[in-house]
């Protein structure tokens, strides 16, 4: 696989978390990055740390399947990592990152990685479906949906997690983040998350889950769900939820 010549959000997370999947394009973009905000490597451990919490907290009510959608870079404590029992598929939309995956994978028997648009489940590999996640819409799964949020408007976002929760099983969970206004205080580093980014106030997230329910730990800023011990003190840049498909 011949070197990008495009950063990639993913792969700067990755380096950002201390991995090894990236390159110095990604490295030069994080730099800048920071350059405009301030060190993004606690801000990101610490949202790893919130996937991390989730999904154990989804596998202890005994779901062994996950679906990752915006999965990025499958390492540093991903899904199947922080799951260890489970079988996961893993699915982006950038061909670069989908790549990098399967090779990462690629001597994997419970995790794949595949294409995948979030906003339209449709176009998933139903053969990696099926082999990934075993009962997809017939018994719960777990559903991670982390880093997306932001770039959907509103009635793009309700119109998918409605979608999700349409096709998923009664008692399936969904992990999601919402980015909130904070970045707002630095216009340099927001001008280069693009004119899709979205930003949003607390207030804002409920709705937008539509029939998700929240687990009784609503939505808080990632270190304050369910810690492992003080939360981390980092910028509040995310809030997260652990929702659930009722029986309707």
């Amino acid at each position: 696989m011949g070197e990008p010549d495009q950063p990639s959000t993913a792969r700067m997370i990755d380096f950002w978390l201390g991995g090894e999947h990236h390159f110095p394009v990604d490295v030069a973009a994080a730099a800048a990055f920071e350059q405009a905000y301030g060190p993004c490597a606690p801000v990101f451990r610490e949202l790893r740390a919130f996937l991390g919490r989730a999904v154990r907290a989804i596998a202890a009510q005994g779901v062994d399947g996950f679906l990752v959608f915006g999965a990025g870079v499958p390492t540093m404590g991903n899904v199947h990592e922080a799951a260890a029992e489970a079988t996961v598929l893993y699915t982006d939309v950038d061909p670069v990152t989908i790549r990098l995956g399967q090779r990462i994978l690629a001597g994997s028997d419970r995790a794949g990685y595949g294409f995948g648009d979030a906003t339209d489940i449709g176009t998933i590999d139903p053969s990696q479906l099926h082999r990934f996640v075993p009962g997809w819409g017939r018994r719960p799964v777990g559903v991670v949906f982390l880093g997306l949020a932001a770039f959907l408007d509103d009635d793009t976002l309700t119109r998918t997690l409605d979608e999700v929760y349409a096709a998923a099983a009664p008692g399936s969970l969904l992990a999601v983040d919402f980015d909130t206004e904070e970045l707002a205080s630095y216009p340099e580093a927001l001008a280069m998350m693009g004119p899709a980014f979205r930003m949003r106030s607390p207030s804002s997230f409920g709705p937008l889950l539509g029939r998700w329910a929240p687990t009784a730990d609503g939505i808080v800023p990632i270190s304050r769900w369910r810690p492992d011990g003080p939360p981390a003190e980092v910028p509040d840049a995310f809030h997260g939820v652990l929702a659930t498909r009722g029986a309707d």
